[in-house]
């Protein structure tokens, strides 16, 4: 009699352990999920978190509560529909209990009961709770930096990466002279209502404020692109015919063709390297044509130079048109036309009258920010030439949505240029790594060193045919 007890009472014995198990897996997460909030200060009782949990305010600093309540409550809802699933599964077994003892209900058949109805829900909570992200009050460094408003809107985690900004390395202030890069789908304007209502904040058909440097500053901290405006452009007063094109692409611009009231200097002399009041640091000597006139036309000491009549060799006739990224005054454009290679300038205002320059030469200055998607469609562009721009600050995921992006508009067959990349040594091995994952086909590769710590890298590489 007693050994035929034996089975049933182990089968009781188990089925308590069981129930006691999952009663303790949800109570834990229960607990992980309010200690969470609890942390972030989501119980304290003050008038925003009243503000979040009633809906009085669906924006507070810039931060999207609307969406990260909606988070919340998916989390909560995941775990409600577990316990309640459990209950029910803990009543079924309660009633059934004599049939389930009589019940030869195997160990697999247990494994994938708890994989189907307990783990993956667990999984799926655990996921989005950990994906929830809380705007941050204490700042980086010292900036006092806000979590991205719309974060807890997206859940595909790819987009999450993209608009998450990504902070320069080693602690560097980029070129923009900001700490960080903002990729943007104009997400970003949120944080900057005062400063875009301000610069929406016009006469319908008058003209417009003197506020380019607004705009730019809008443009870089990922509020682009930026709403059209019904207004009038300035421009200079004395405004002058441009020279033509035969005497434009070495020649200075006349200085009366550029609106100088939101630049240090107020005329192109001022602009010498040999000046250190002009206003700017990057690309010094841009302005002077005579130094301009010696760039990729000219042997160097550097072995990390090279010629553009080399790189023309490559491919000879085929290359028509280009991309320049990177900071000047179009001196890379003006050489390739002469080539009759047609290339687009990107190009921004920083401290000096670029954009300018680049068209009062007779070339397309490309008005963008390195958070922005190329205007161009796939596989269009036969050359994408960077210099001066992408360098040792800059975040490797941000330089791997740029580098897939030029993937994208370089055709088959098409080159890309790195023209004196420079780095910290220690870090070479992973920008070589971003430079070589798409496999292309290595024409040139050359590393010379730059200082004790830093060392320069240049290299033309082909696209290859990808199949369909």
């Amino acid at each position: 009699m007693k050994n035929s007890c034996l089975p049933k009472c182990g089968f009781k014995r188990v089925m308590a352990w069981f129930q006691i198990m999952l009663g303790g897996l949800v109570i834990f997460v229960s607990l992980l999920s309010l200690f969470s909030f609890y942390k972030a200060g989501f119980f304290l009782r003050n008038e925003d978190i009243c503000h979040h949990f009633y809906g009085m305010k669906d924006f507070h600093g810039g931060f999207d509560l609307k969406a990260l309540s909606d988070r919340v409550d998916e989390v909560l809802i995941k775990l409600d529909s577990l316990q309640d699933k459990l209950e029910s599964k803990v009543q079924q077994m309660e009633k059934n209990k004599d049939a389930l003892a009589n019940s030869n209900i195997t160990k697999m058949e247990y494994k994938k009961y708890l994989e189907d109805e307990v783990i993956r829900p667990l999984y799926s909570a655990h996921i989005a709770l950990r994906q929830i992200r809380l705007p941050k009050s204490e700042g980086i460094r010292n900036s006092t930096f806000k979590e991205e408003p719309l974060i807890n809107t997206f859940i595909i985690e790819e987009i999450r990466k993209y608009i998450s900004p990504k902070e320069n390395r080693v602690g560097k202030v980029n070129i923009y002279g900001s700490e960080r890069v903002h990729n943007t789908i104009g997400h970003a304007c949120v944080l900057y209502e005062k400063e875009l209502e301000e610069y929406m904040d016009y006469d319908i058909g008058s003209y417009c404020k003197d506020d380019w440097n607004m705009a730019q500053k809008l443009m870089i901290h990922g509020c682009d692109p930026l709403p059209r405006r019904r207004c009038l452009t300035r421009a200079s007063k004395v405004y002058q015919k441009p020279y033509p094109i035969n005497e434009s692409l070495w020649r200075m611009p006349d200085h009366r063709n550029v609106r100088w009231s939101n630049y240090r200097c107020r005329n192109f002399e001022c602009l010498s390297s040999k000046n250190p009041q002009r206003g700017y640091s990057k690309c010094a000597g841009c302005f002077e044509m005579e130094k301009e006139k010696l760039k990729w036309v000219t042997n160097t000491a550097l072995t990390a130079d090279f010629l553009i009549s080399d790189i023309l060799a490559i491919k000879p006739g085929e290359i028509r048109i280009g991309l320049d990224f990177g900071v000047g005054t179009g001196t890379f454009a003006a050489r390739m036309r002469e080539n009759n290679v047609t290339i687009i300038t990107t190009a921004l205002n920083l401290g000096a009258p670029f954009s300018e320059m680049i068209a009062l030469r007779g070339l397309v200055p490309l008005y963008i920010t390195l958070n922005q998607r190329l205007p161009f469609f796939d596989n269009t562009m036969d050359l994408i030439h960077t210099t001066g721009f992408l360098d040792g600050w800059i975040d490797l995921m941000l330089m791997d949505f740029i580098m897939f992006d030029w993937d994208r508009v370089l055709r088959p067959g098409g080159l890309l240029w790195i023209d004196r990349f420079f780095c910290n040594r220690k870090d070479l091995d992973d920008y070589m790594y971003m430079f070589l994952q798409f496999r292309y086909k290595k024409h040139k590769w050359a590393i010379s060193p730059k200082s004790d710590d830093e060392v320069y890298l240049s290299a033309v590489l082909e696209k290859p045919p990808r199949a369909i």
